[in-house]
């Protein structure tokens, strides 16, 4: 079993604070759901903050974590290593990011 991703909220037209509500609220239950169901399919955690790249957007605060979305090896010979993601170091909007590496061994 899992959530339905797409849930079907009242909308009135009439107003605007009533569409940005509902597009709100949709968007928060699309990602609650995909959270629900990567836990049901047997996943140690769901997670919706995976970047292709450190944030340069948002508020975060020291320790934060953002997931690499798309780990790849880099590097040359002898030194390759993956970018698991990315650690906030100092706070702020976006804060303060490095990279956490992992040594491959390649």
């Amino acid at each position: 079993m899992s959530l339905q991703q797409e849930p079907n909220l009242p909308q009135n037209p009439d107003t605007p604070y009533a569409k940005a509500l509902n597009y709100s609220l949709k968007e928060l239950f699309r990602s609650i759901a995909r959270q629900v169901n990567a836990l049901g399919g047997g996943r140690i955690g769901g997670t919706d903050n995976a970047s292709t790249a450190a944030p340069t957007t948002g508020m975060y605060a020291v320790g934060d974590f953002v997931r690499n979305s798309a780990p790849t090896e880099l590097g040359s010979a002898s030194s390759k290593y993956v970018i698991l993601g990315w650690v906030c170091t100092v706070s702020g909007t976006p804060g303060t990011f490095l990279q956490c590496r992992v040594l491959t061994g390649n």
